[in-house]
């Protein structure tokens, strides 16, 4: 679709553009925006699998490993998303460009949905992300765990991360859908999608609603902005 339809479809004019040249640039000829989603729930599903096919007898005080592995990796998507993708930090400036200035310049507040298949590419993460994130606060941690505590222990704890990242890509995706997808009908994606619209208006993106999951390092740190639906 070229500029010049979009804005007759009312499209913002600098966002037009912005996704214009985003598209002409970014986005390699072939590109399948459908196989890089179906590469990251494979690479989940995987990941969950086999971490559970690994387990030995569980104790009853390792499956505390679950919700403490959930919130661990809650806070470390709020930190992520409050700290290099919205502030530019030495050695990670590829992670702000590509969510600072590229992600929210795609979409605003204003301007939420994908067009086509070809925009999963302004939406999901790329693998390098995906391996800079588990290769930092991922496998070190279970590591250690592993170490310290127990090999089960480990291994839930990267079946939640893997289950976490899962939930990251599919909730974000739901958000920057249609609102009659099926991803965006799912119980409790409105009330989602309206805080992270909010975090994508230009005036609020650097000081609420960081949290693109569950908003719990959102309401932990004061940053939680909730946003009522007018009544008609």
């Amino acid at each position: 679709m070229s500029v010049r339809s979009l804005e007759s479809a009312g499209m913002n004019e600098t966002v037009a553009a912005f996704r214009s040249a985003y598209r002409a640039e970014q986005i390699p000829r072939g590109y399948r925006g459908y196989a890089q989603l179906a590469g990251a729930v494979g690479l989940a599903s995987a990941g969950i699998a086999g971490c559970l096919s690994w387990l030995d007898p569980l104790q009853p005080n390792e499956w505390l490993t679950v919700p403490a592995s959930f919130l661990y990796a809650n806070l470390v998507e709020y930190a992520g998303h409050r700290g290099p993708m919205h502030r530019r930090m030495r050695g990670l400036a590829g992670i702000f460009e590509r969510h600072a200035r590229e992600h929210h310049r795609f979409f605003t507040d204003e301007e939420m949905e994908l067009e086509s298949t070809a925009d999963l590419r302004a939406v999901l993460c790329p693998l390098r992300t995906v391996l800079f994130y588990f290769g930092v606060f991922g496998v070190p941690a279970a590591v250690m765990l592993g170490w310290l505590v127990s090999r089960n222990v480990a291994l839930l704890f990267l079946a939640t991360a893997f289950a976490y990242y899962l939930s990251y890509e599919l909730m974000h995706l739901a958000y920057h859908s249609k609102p009659e997808s099926l991803l965006a009908r799912l119980p409790g994606i409105r009330v989602l999608r309206r805080l992270h619209t909010r975090h994508h208006d230009p005036l609020f993106m650097q000081v609420c609603n960081f949290n693109i999951t569950w908003p719990i390092g959102d309401t932990i740190f004061g940053t939680l902005f909730v946003v009522f639906p007018r009544r008609r």
